[in-house]
């Protein structure tokens, strides 16, 4: 069975029983849906970006440019099997839900629907540092493919806690986020004066840590672990002596660190400028991608966020050099529309939009695709 009958589940609901899709099937229009339900200070952490938010722009602006180009009479298979492994994880299609912090200013349940929803689906769900529920609800919540998404604390005891945390919880890859060692500059939170760690949402793996518990006054404390600009490549052997999985960086935009991630011994890169949110100004991550597919392509596995919106979106991704893409904001839209439901139906269109694209385009797998499938 193919993604792409979740298009034909949809018509004949609608032509046999009446129903309709409660959410758009266009996940390019989420976002105006959601800014409907978002709070101000919810709508106004999610959605925009660093600086003027040229980045951001940047980033569609890179998938605008680039066109498929279908091929006609290529005998494409009428069953399509996109399945893949990506860092020892059996995937359904080369697509898995992006770290994102503080889930529950977009929806109440926030992670545990989240994780619900990728494991209902299949696809990994990846944890943030900076998650409003802890490793421990959200495994108990789900029982799917879990990865984790490190931001290096200050302090190494709860550094180390945190991997322990997680192996004990079932995840089963890390990724290390370097591009936030700092928050960007964000103007949309900064004229609200919103950041929601200060009231110790999105803290919650901290305030559930041993390593961390037993201060008087945890936000203060929290403060001082989280900028840590002075990381650098001589910290990564700690994560390999903590972390016996595969380890991933991501925020590398720049083939050179992505040849130094290689030489590190890491297993993987994500090509990501954080979707806009660090530095505006910074080149869009799509045009970032090729360079770093043909640096280290044949040596480490290259992954994709920042600006993915559709299924066309991630054939692109795919054709220059990505073997898998991290979807973020869609997602939270679908939260924040309909919960674990609304993640679902956010996930299954993505992976049914990416089928179908691909068919018609002349393709029976994301296998096939190189540069050449664009113009």
């Amino acid at each position: 069975m193919s993604h792409g009958d979740h298009q034909l589940g949809i018509y004949l609901s609608g032509m046999l029983e009446g129903k309709t899709p409660e959410l758009t099937t266009d996940l390019a229009g989420l976002e105006e849906r959601a800014r409907e339900v978002l709070s101000p200070e919810a709508l106004g952490y999610i959605v925009p970006s660093a600086g003027s938010g040229s980045t951001a722009r940047d980033n569609r602006a890179a998938f605008d440019r680039r066109k498929i180009v279908p091929r006609m009479l290529r005998g494409v298979d009428r069953e399509r099997d996109l399945s893949c492994e990506i860092l020892g994880t059996r995937l359904p299609a080369p697509i898995a839900v992006a770290p994102m912090g503080v889930q529950t200013i977009a929806h109440p349940d926030g992670e545990l629907a989240t994780a619900r929803a990728a494991a209902a689906v299949g696809v990994p769900y990846i944890h943030s540092t900076a998650a409003a529920h802890s490793f421990e609800q959200v495994a108990e919540a789900a029982d799917g493919p879990r990865w984790y998404q490190l931001y290096w604390p200050t302090d190494q005891d709860v550094c180390r806690s945190f991997l322990d945390r997680a192996k004990a919880a079932g995840y089963t890859a890390l990724l290390l986020t370097l591009d936030t060692t700092l928050l960007g500059w964000r103007p949309a939170d900064l004229d609200r004066g919103y950041l929601p760690f200060l009231t110790g949402t999105g803290l919650a793996n901290y305030l559930t840590d041993p390593h961390f518990q037993g201060v008087d006054n945890p936000i203060p404390h929290w403060a001082q672990m989280f900028p840590n600009p002075g990381l650098s490549w001589d910290d990564l052997p700690f994560l390999r002596r903590h972390w016996d999985g595969p380890i991933v960086l991501k925020g590398i935009m720049s083939a050179d660190d992505a040849k130094l991630a290689a030489e590190h011994g890491m297993d993987g890169v994500v090509v990501s400028n954080h979707g806009g949110r660090q530095v505006d100004g910074a080149l869009a991550a799509l045009d970032a991608l090729p360079a770093v597919a043909e640096a280290v392509g044949d040596r480490l596995t290259v992954l994709f966020d920042s600006g993915v919106r559709t299924g066309a979106d991630v054939v692109k991704a795919l054709a220059l050099g990505a073997r898998a893409v991290l979807v973020g904001r869609p997602v939270l839209y679908g939260l924040a529309l309909g919960g674990q439901a609304g993640v679902e139906h956010v996930l299954r269109c993505l992976m049914g939009e990416l089928d179908i694209t691909l068919a018609l385009s002349g393709y029976s797998s994301q296998h096939e695709l190189s540069p050449s499938a664009l113009a």
